[in-house]
């Protein structure tokens, strides 16, 4: 998981420990509001994914629970919190959907997304 951050923030163009952050908050809002199954599946299939889900998903730049919803305009806006712009997240979503797709597959990862209200007009 390390090599995917270091390339997340190359490609992306953000600080290292701000990619890991942001992918770790990414995969716990898939994990959270994707269908149950597929997610978990995808989660486990991910090299280290479950560790950054439980390092970073849950709490926002104060430390507060960002499980109080607001679906995926409420995540944009908590990564933006973060310091990220739309550039940044539109990139961070491109790299961690291919890498997921890298190890989950297609087919799981596009039914992950697509189990996600509202997700499939951003993705």
């Amino acid at each position: 998981m390390e090599e995917f951050v270091s390339r997340i923030a190359t490609n992306v163009g953000v600080d290292p420990a701000l990619a890991d952050k942001a992918v770790g908050m990414m995969l716990g809002f898939l994990q959270r509001e994707a269908a149950d199954g597929p997610a978990a599946r995808m989660i486990e299939a991910i090299p280290g994914a479950s560790e950054l889900v439980a390092k970073h998903d849950g709490e926002d730049a104060e430390g507060g629970s960002v499980l109080t919803g607001g679906g995926v305009v409420g995540f944009g806006q908590q990564l933006m919190n973060e310091g990220l712009s739309l550039g940044n997240i539109a990139g961070l979503a491109n790299e961690t959907i291919a890498f997921a797709k890298e190890h989950a597959g297609d087919e799981l990862v596009d039914e992950v997304l697509n189990s996600v209200p509202g997700l499939p007009q951003f993705a």
